[in-house]
C-alpha cells in the first residue's frame, strides 16, 4: 500500500470509530508513538505493547462523546489528520472538547511512527 491508500484506510476506520483496527492492519511493529514533545509521561511509546498500554490507558480514563476526523493531507511518505473529539476525563467527571493535529510517517507500506500536537492545559 501506498501513504495515500494507508492514510485514506486509517480516516474511513477513525470514523467510523474503529481506532484498533488501523493498528492491526497499517502499523509496524516497531512503531513508535509520541504526544507533542515526547517528555511527559508516558508521551513517548515504542512497539505494539507500548500502543496497547496506551489505548488501554485512554479507555480507562476517557469517555467519548463524539469525534471528527478530517480528510487526510498527504506529501510524498508522510500524512496529517485533524481529530476533535468531545470527552469526559473519568476520574474527575470533566467534560471538554479537544483539537488536535496528527502526523504520521509511512515506509514500506506502514505506519512506522505517529505524534500528536494539541495545547495542554
Amino acid at each position: 500500500m501506498d501513504t495515500n491508500e494507508i492514510a485514506t484506510k486509517l480516516v474511513s476506520w477513525c470514523k467510523a470509530g474503529d481506532f484498533e483496527k488501523p493498528y492491526q492492519e497499517l502499523y509496524s511493529d516497531k512503531i513508535v508513538s509520541i504526544e507533542n514533545d515526547g517528555s511527559g509521561e508516558g508521551a513517548f511509546v515504542e512497539g505494539f505493547e507500548g500502543i496497547k498500554k496506551k489505548g488501554e490507558w485512554w479507555q480507562e480514563n476517557f469517555e467519548v462523546h463524539s469525534n471528527t476526523v478530517s480528510e487526510p493531507i498527504v506529501a510524498d511518505n508522510w500524512f496529517s489528520v485533524k481529530f476533535e473529539m468531545d470527552t469526559t476525563h473519568k476520574p474527575s467527571g470533566q467534560r471538554s472538547k479537544m483539537s488536535e493535529i496528527a502526523v504520521y510517517e509511512v515506509k514500506e507500506g506502514k505506519i512506522v511512527k505517529e505524534q500528536f500536537f494539541y495545547d495542554e492545559e
